[in-house]
């Protein structure tokens, strides 16, 4: 090396372990432009940007040098470069995640973290981000974002929720967080039929209470909307043909049917109206159909017609319809499922947890851009 190379190199390190960034970065500046490729120079380039809290692009320089450099020296150096890296962030990240559970309003409260799909072009920079926020490998982070509608990703403290949120969010995955409890404790109305359409909405439905009476309310309240179809499930057994007799070893669950539900969102009420195919009685309620009458119609035409009737009236709502992945993939969660109360009293399958599940999707839509 060159001896006023060497002068200047050491000059640098000087003011670098002085804590004099300023100066060396303006010695920095002109060995750069002269030996841009000179491993100590990146070494003390990088040193710089870990000052400076750019840890990314010094654990970049750092990675290239352990891979690249012919010294010892460098190697060693750039090592302990990462490891401080890895230590500072380590400590950052636990002291904010402290922080932010004790700003939570109620410390200890629980909360629910939910992921929403990206576009397929986006997956892989986001599974990077997401496995180094999370500690995990690309493809393991790769396969927790989902390809579409939302995915719950953890329980846990609402303020540790709210942290890995932010932080999984500065990576462009869009996340949102919940509490539990403003989920469970959503007032349900079940809605038994529509008297009038305009100028006002008036329904008969049921109160949380159990109470039936008349609901009037504007279509302006309405901002979204929730739909699903639940499976009904059924026990089916083989039969022994030959020996006539059933085996109930060999027995299975299969849909029978889908029940189809529909939540109408009234945030100013801090309530849901619920609508369920099974239980809503269209011979009560106003014809919605073009012509004729109800017995004309089976009950999935008179179904699609009270949808078209309420997208007509609230054209302004947003729709929320992949109900059926989340809720395949939230049955791996039935203590916080067995916590929900639906509402769905012509769901007779007890053991069945889709009722629950939907109720979460839909009271998860409803706190999405309220928290």
């Amino acid at each position: 090396m060159q001896p006023d190379l060497q002068f200047q190199l050491d000059q640098v390190a000087r003011a670098l372990d002085k804590k004099d960034y300023r100066s060396a970065t303006q010695r920095l500046k002109l060995l750069w432009q002269e030996n841009p490729e000179n491993p100590w120079v990146q070494m003390y380039r990088a040193r710089l940007y870990e000052a400076a809290q750019k840890f990314d692009q010094a654990e970049t320089i750092y990675r290239h040098l352990l891979r690249d450099a012919m010294s010892p020296k460098v190697a060693l150096q750039a090592r302990q470069g990462l490891q401080r890296i890895q230590e500072t962030e380590q400590a950052q990240r636990k002291a904010a995640l402290a922080a932010s559970k004790a700003s939570s309003p109620e410390p200890g409260e629980p909360g629910l973290l939910v992921l929403e799909s990206i576009p397929p072009t986006a997956r892989q920079s986001a599974a990077q981000h997401m496995a180094k926020v999370m500690e995990l490998d690309p493809y393991t982070a790769r396969m927790q974002i989902p390809n579409r509608g939302w995915r719950l990703y953890r329980l846990g403290d609402l303020g540790e929720m709210k942290f890995y949120g932010e932080q999984i969010r500065s990576g462009n995955i869009p996340a949102f967080w919940v509490a539990t409890k403003k989920v469970k404790s959503l007032p349900i109305y079940q809605v038994q039929s529509i008297q009038e359409i305009t100028p006002q909405a008036v329904v008969i439905c049921e109160n949380p209470a159990g109470q039936v009476g008349e609901l009037v309310f504007d279509w302006s309240e309405v901002t979204q909307r929730v739909d699903g179809s639940l499976p009904v499930m059924a026990q089916v057994v083989n039969i022994d043909v030959l020996r006539d007799r059933t085996d109930g070893r060999n027995g299975k669950e299969e849909t029978l049917d889908y029940l189809r539900v529909c939540d109408l969102h009234l945030p100013k009420r801090n309530c849901i109206l619920r609508f369920c195919d099974g239980t809503y009685d269209y011979q009560d309620g106003l014809l919605l159909a073009d012509e004729g009458s109800w017995d004309q119609y089976s009950t999935r035409m008179q179904w699609n017609s009270l949808m078209a009737t309420l997208t007509e009236q609230a054209p302004q709502m947003q729709v929320w319809s992949d109900f059926t992945p989340f809720g395949e993939f939230v049955m791996d969660f039935p203590v916080l499922l067995h916590q929900m109360n639906p509402e769905l009293k012509v769901y007779n399958q007890t053991e069945s947890l889709w009722p629950s599940a939907f109720h979460l999707y839909s009271g998860l839509a409803f706190w999405r851009d309220r928290d």
